[in-house]
């Protein structure tokens, strides 16, 4: 339903009847909504604000906030709650699970949830209806990643066998209804780009309940690795219950180590033997040192803004000594947006918070800094992971390097001259291979003029390649023609297309190259949005390019389809079009003649 971007025809605000109205649905529709439910989605006391938008869909959200439902048929009868609006209350219904994180790539892709997909609890599932609203979640993540209404009722599904669709998607998580919202996040650190996996910090309270060492609420912990994710809900999947080998402590304890340390204990909280008991002062001192390595090996310049997670998880933690588990919340600091703010308060690095997403966002670092300076970075040796993530990054890097070709193709006017020198007349050929192929035919058939070896005579075939359909009736033809001239002249008669090759990839189009178009106007609210176009002629993908401009400019980017499946456009927030087409010349090697601006926000 939001798989493509569809603009919004109007936005008004309800009325005080309308709004009561809205929340008597809301009760009605979902029984497991509490008062105090309803209040959290819906303030009384707030400002709702209905979209209306050119596929009928209806959407309802919180004046300067988010959106809460939408109704998808614009009549009352298919309301559903956005993403947004299951994270604030996650029970609100009943929720599918995964069998793992893995399959949520299909989900987030905009595929519709399958039996198979999902994870059959012991007791099996309980009774529901065909229609009926119902969320999906990934095992060992509270926050939902999908809603949708199942296509069939739970006998139908047991008299199927548990095949077929379960649940067909109608709002997911990266889907456009969730991109188009200014100031959009992720609930936890288990959401990614392109899947969803368990929340640390969630796993992390619930293997090690009742250990005063662990808070749930922390904002440092590492990621978990999806293949040990994968295995969380397998153990009631039927299907695979034969495979399994290890029990609950063993997939415990695999997931425990994961988290970075942390163990299962039955009566005491044990630490393990290759720990290190660390004071807070020692914290202190080695998130300093963390930091300043990070900073002089892996963040880059050309990366920033970094939001303060990245920064910790992709850059800090990996600077930790072998054996050693850092964590903030045994610093003086106890958050990591304290300990960012006091680096930025010496002067080391530039932060900024993020009022929406709630986080520090590192801006810039001090490199002239008196403590960057001093710092003498370790040399590590690299391991085998860190090697393939720099081969991947120079393989990258290659694919950007682009190479634009004109070629040419016989056509009906110049076959007969490819036939008389033997050359394919299916082939394509490059200018000078083209010119060669005329010259051969020159010499083939002795068509120099002996008393001036720049002309060429011109012979009935080679007369007619060149001439024939494209001089006057009425009008004499040539006899003769200058060698310049016949090469011209030849490469006019046949079919011209362009071959453009990046890293190992090579297409050829019919046509000369056609450039890559760059407007910026003006939206809704006097907003800039500038919108690029016919950049998959240089082999450039959609969503990766759309994804990098985000992090590149710090803004929301979409994806839309053309018109007439002409390709698709990449939707970039405010007006960045000369910092793009500059982009375009660095890092994709587009040549400036081949990028057209054009810019409707100037007067």
């Amino acid at each position: 339903m939001f798989k493509k971007a569809v603009e919004a025809k109007s936005l008004q605000r309800l009325s005080g009847a309308d709004k009561k109205k809205l929340r008597r649905s809301v009760k009605e529709k979902f029984s497991r909504a509490s008062d105090a439910d309803v209040d959290v989605l819906l303030p009384p006391k707030g400002e709702i604000t209905l979209a209306k938008f050119q596929n009928r869909v209806l959407v309802y959200g919180v004046e300067g906030g988010f959106p809460m439902f939408f109704d998808a048929d614009g009549r009352g009868s298919e309301l559903y709650p956005t993403v947004y609006a299951l994270w604030k209350v996650p029970d609100l219904l009943p929720a599918f699970m995964l069998k793992g994180g893995e399959v949520s790539r299909f989900i987030i892709g905009g595929a519709d949830l399958m039996f198979p997909g999902i994870c059959i609890p012991p007791e099996g599932f309980p009774s529901f209806v065909a229609g009926e609203p119902w969320s999906v979640k990934v095992p060992g993540n509270p926050a939902p990643i999908a809603v949708g209404a199942t296509t069939m009722s739970s006998a139908e599904a047991l008299k199927a066998g548990l095949r077929g669709k379960a649940l067909r998607i109608t709002h997911y998580y990266h889907d456009y209804l969730w991109e188009s919202v200014e100031g959009r996040f992720v609930p936890n650190a288990g959401f990614f780009e392109d899947a969803v996996f368990p929340d640390p910090s969630f796993m992390a309270s619930h293997l090690c309940e009742g250990d005063g060492s662990v808070d749930n609420k922390s904002d440092n912990e590492e990621a978990m690795d999806p293949d040990v994710v994968n295995n969380v809900c397998s153990e009631h999947d039927p299907a695979s219950s034969s495979h399994l080998d290890n029990n609950n402590d063993d997939i415990s304890e695999q997931v425990a180590e994961e988290l970075g340390g942390l163990t299962t204990v039955e009566n005491d909280a044990v630490q393990s033997e290759n720990q290190q008991s660390l004071s807070t002062k020692d914290v202190d001192v080695l998130l300093d040192r963390c930091l300043l390595q990070a900073l002089h090996t892996t963040v880059k310049d050309k990366d920033l803004p970094m939001p303060g997670s990245t920064l910790w998880a992709n850059h800090v933690l990996p600077c930790r000594p072998s054996g050693i588990t850092l964590d903030i919340k045994k610093s003086s600091f106890k958050k990591l947006s304290k300990w960012l703010q006091s680096k930025a308060s010496a002067g080391v690095i530039t932060v900024k918070e993020d009022k929406h997403k709630k986080e520090v966002v590192l801006f810039s670092v001090n490199r002239n800094h008196a403590d960057y300076k001093s710092f003498k970075p370790e040399k590590r040796q690299p391991d085998k992971v860190e090697e393939s993530s720099e081969q991947a990054a120079a393989d990258s890097q290659s694919q950007k390097l682009l190479e634009i070709e004109e070629v040419y193709k016989p056509s009906i006017h110049v076959n007969a001259i490819f036939t008389a020198v033997g050359a394919d007349t299916g082939a394509i050929f490059t200018a000078s291979e083209a010119a060669n192929v005329a010259f051969a035919y020159v010499e083939k058939e002795n068509l120099v003029k002996p008393t001036n070896k720049a002309m060429v005579i011109l012979d009935a075939t080679l007369c007619d390649a060149l001439f024939k359909g494209a001089i006057k009736k009425g009008t004499a033809y040539p006899t003769e023609i200058h060698k310049k001239d016949l090469v011209t002249t030849f490469l006019s008669r046949m079919q011209a297309h362009h071959k453009v090759t990046r890293g190992g990839d090579s297409v050829i189009r019919k046509g000369a190259v056609k450039p890559i178009h760059i407007l910026t106007e003006r939206r809704q609210g006097n907003k800039k949005m500038t919108k690029l176009s016919g950049f998959e002629i240089f082999l450039m993908d959609a969503e990766s390019l759309a994804s990098e401009l985000q992090k590149k400019f710090a803004c929301s980017t979409t994806v839309a389809e053309l018109p007439g499946k002409k390709g698709h456009e990449v939707l970039v927030q405010g007006g960045v079009i000369d910092h793009l087409a500059k982009h375009l010349m660095d890092q994709y090697g587009v040549p400036k003649r081949y990028i057209e601006v054009l810019d409707k926000t100037r007067r």
